[in-house]
């Protein structure tokens, strides 16, 4: 069975979305609790901007076109998601395709990227913009090798669709281009491909894909930089100077093997002798894709040492290593080698690794009694919702957070949500509502709902003059029943004072 299903890259494609729809019915299925970046998604769909703060667009531009047509929902948020993700497998299959020989190993390879904890957990567990990036990512080495391999104009338009997409789904994505482009030069057959004037028409559409963002960003650099090289920095962590620059080094190695080291020693463990045989191949392509892999890194290097970096996550790095596993599998396969007993051994573990996640996935909400570390998606936002609207209902909601503004889109879709501030100056839907106002926010931990001073200044300056301050507390869903999430509410009524 499991032979079948790797023989092409169709047969695994079907296998792949099959275990996508599964990923698709349990998220349905689980409570409609928004964690962060899915609450993101629910309340910037509200808005269509050129950009809205930290992250590119890209990822929210398709959410809202899709919620302007259909209303959000649970379906809404996770139907796109999976289908993104199954087209990064999909293009990481068809680049593979580009550059093995055997069919059969590329229908491996691609499926070797739920291997990655990057690709196959956290994708799926949490992250949003990110999954924009791997697709991004993905289409762009199938433009990529087959430029190299078969140049032709569609290849060229392929490789620019990807750098736009990816230069507005996550601005790390800009160490690949680069890394590529730098990557070619040595080799002489390939060289000539970098001054094709096929490329023109790829970097006009790239431009015109960035172009909305790109005109934002000028005026807007701080609120899009800041939060990141905050992270980046982590200046409560490390002191300046060299200690930094070591913090930060010693960060980005852990970071590659947190990246690396599993689905290396599942291939290892795979084919064994034969793995360690196949560690001294080369060819022109694994040597563009060592070079790739290497420039990336090093852009990481200079980040630590001329930024300041202190901490590097390891999904940053899904540009510049998501390629590796293509390299181990052409690496084998340059060797020479009968890597059928290999193949019999691994292809067990794509399915096993399946059934993991989804139970993963699964465990980490109903059973959180047994782990005791509760999760955004156990905060019983339905049951706030029941308690709070028992006698009326608010024709606005004002939110603290993204996060609160989010669940609270969800559970009123027919209802605007805003945060005071945002997009613009104000909150202009105070000065127009006609009826009862929903100031909802929560506090600093669970059971602490007290309102943030920001927040309070942020309605005094809008207009909003809070009367009376309330609680509602309420057990998180799957829990013991003795721990519970607060927030805090009041009701006011529409119209500027």
């Amino acid at each position: 069975m499991l032979k079948r299903i790797t023989r092409s890259i169709t047969s695994a494609s079907i296998f792949l979305a099959a275990y996508f729809l599964l990923n698709i019915a349990l998220r349905i299925a689980l409570p409609h609790t928004l964690d962060l970046d899915e609450a993101e998604q629910s309340f910037y769909s509200q808005y269509l901007l050129a950009g809205y703060g930290p992250q590119p667009p890209f990822y929210n531009w398709i959410q809202y076109t899709i919620v302007s047509v259909t209303g959000i929902s649970m379906w809404v948020l996770s139907v796109p998601k999976n289908i993104i993700l199954f087209g990064c497998y999909l293009f990481y299959g068809l680049a593979a395709r580009e550059v093995l020989k055997s069919r059969s190993l590329a229908a491996v390879a691609m499926l070797s990227l739920i291997t990655l904890p990057q690709v196959g957990l956290m994708a799926q567990r949490e992250l949003t913009h990110t999954v924009a990036l791997l697709f991004a990512t993905s289409l762009f080495l199938f433009g990529f090798f087959r430029t190299l391999r078969q140049p032709t104009i569609g290849s060229y338009l392929i490789i620019g669709i990807a750098t736009g997409i990816g230069l507005i789904s996550k601005y790390n994505f800009a160490i690949l281009p680069f890394a590529a482009l730098i990557a070619v030069l040595p080799e002489r057959e390939w060289r000539g491909r970098l001054i094709d004037r096929r490329l023109l028409p790829a970097a006009v559409l790239a431009i015109l894909i960035v172009l909305p963002h790109a005109l934002w960003l000028p005026d807007n650099l701080a609120s899009a930089s800041a939060p990141t090289l905050e992270r980046m920095t982590a200046e409560h962590l490390a002191p300046a100077g060299l200690p930094r620059i070591g913090q930060g080094l010693l960060s980005l190695i852990i970071a590659v093997l947190g990246f690396v080291a599993l689905p290396i020693v599942l291939i290892a463990a795979a084919f064994r002798r034969d793995f360690l045989r196949a560690l001294s191949s080369s060819s022109p392509m694994i040597r563009v894709i060592e070079r790739m892999m290497v420039i990336s890194l090093l852009a990481f290097v200079g980040v630590v040492l001329f930024a300041g970096a202190s901490d590097i996550h390891e999904r940053w790095l899904d540009p510049c290593l998501l390629v590796l596993l293509i390299y181990l599998f052409l690496k084998l396969e340059t060797a020479g080698l009968d890597l059928s007993a290999g193949l019999a051994r691994f292809r067990p573990v794509v399915p096993v690794f399946m059934v993991v996640i989804l139970s993963i996935l699964l465990f980490r909400i109903v059973g959180i009694q047994y782990i005791g570390t509760y999760t955004r998606t156990n905060v019983p936002f339905s049951g706030y919702v029941a308690e709070l609207t028992a006698t009326r209902k608010p024709v606005l909601i004002v939110a603290g957070t993204k996060f609160v503004a989010g669940n609270m889109r969800l559970e009123f879709p027919d209802v605007p949500v805003v945060i005071p501030f945002f997009p613009g100056p104000g909150v202009p839907e105070y000065a127009d509502a006609k009826g009862p106002v929903l100031v909802i926010w929560r506090g600093e931990t669970a059971d602490d709902p007290t309102i943030s001073p920001g927040f309070a200044n942020d309605l005094v300056k809008s207009g909003i003059h809070l009367q009376e301050l309330k609680t509602l507390t309420l057990p998180y869903l799957f829990g013991d029943g003795k721990r519970s999430f607060s927030i805090g509410y009041s009701w006011v009524e529409g119209g500027a004072k």
